[in-house]
């Protein structure tokens, strides 16, 4: 038996519950607004920015669109202000400011 894990709520009845309450279904950022999590957020300056795109394949949650060699705007509504792209900018584009 495999259950939508969108489905599951606090009113799930125990016997519509996987055996062993096991996830078989992704249970992403993407299928969830995670950013309201953040205590921190990134924030470009798109002057100091080369494109070199080091920052959207560490970004544990695809917060980071690529779009024709190009980075986009943070998807802030998933990113949790982990900063690890902060982190993994050399050219320091990108630092993470205190709050929302």
């Amino acid at each position: 038996m495999r259950t939508d894990i969108s489905k599951i709520h606090e009113k799930t009845r125990y016997q519509d519950i996987t055996p062993g309450n096991q996830v078989y279904g992704g249970g992403t950022s993407k299928a969830f607004n995670t950013g309201e999590w953040r205590t921190a957020t990134p924030v470009i300056d798109e002057s100091k920015c080369v494109h070199c795109l080091l920052c959207a394949p560490v970004c544990p949650d695809s917060c980071i669109p690529v779009i024709s060699g190009k980075r986009l705007a943070f998807d802030l509504d998933h990113c949790k202000g982990c900063g690890i792209c902060a982190y993994q900018c050399k050219f320091g584009a990108i630092t993470m400011k205190e709050g929302k």
